[in-house]
């Protein structure tokens, strides 16, 4: 086999990594929906709570933006709360970030990744842990979101609780 029809032949195994996430879903038995070739979304739930996950792929970039929304809404009038909750957490993130969606008031957990020169079995392997990740990172921040959406009486103190790494289970 030639080199030009090894690089072709690459090219067209990696040429849309939602494909992969697809066979990994099934594996998983997780329902999901194509909305378009470039567009996949999975509800999945974790021990804390169910989230959203949202893939979109950007060919002209060979890149994958990934998103995973809570089921919680937070309201306007915690923003400044919130706003110092992301900047503790996100300054001590490796992978992607916490925003909210300003219209909606939903967190999201948030990456983008690049795929080019990924292999199909390199892009699931890569896949499966841009996923884990996300899904880590949602159940270890859930109790702050979860504070900033359902504790009326939230304070700075109570935040530091929420935002702090939790050790076992209860």
């Amino acid at each position: 086999m030639t080199m030009l029809a090894d690089q072709t032949e690459l090219y067209e195994e990696i040429s849309n990594p939602l494909d992969c996430v697809e066979d990994i879903l099934a594996g998983q038995n997780w329902s999901f929906s194509r909305t378009n070739p470039d567009e996949l979304m999975v509800d999945v739930s974790g021990r804390l709570g169910t989230y959203r996950m949202t893939l979109l792929w950007q060919e002209e970039y060979s890149a994958m933006q990934f998103f995973c929304h809570y089921d919680l809404v937070v309201t306007e009038d915690r923003r400044d709360l919130l706003a110092l909750a992301l900047s503790r957490v996100n300054s001590g993130l490796w992978l992607g970030h916490f925003d909210i969606a300003p219209d909606t008031g939903v967190p999201c957990f948030r990456h983008t990744s690049l795929f080019r020169g990924q292999t199909g079995s390199s892009g699931a392997d890569h896949l499966q842990d841009l996923m884990d990740i996300a899904l880590n990172e949602c159940e270890r921040f859930y109790p702050m979101f979860h504070a900033l959406a359902e504790i009326s009486d939230l304070d700075e103190s109570q935040l530091d609780l929420a935002v702090a790494d939790i050790a076992g289970e209860a």
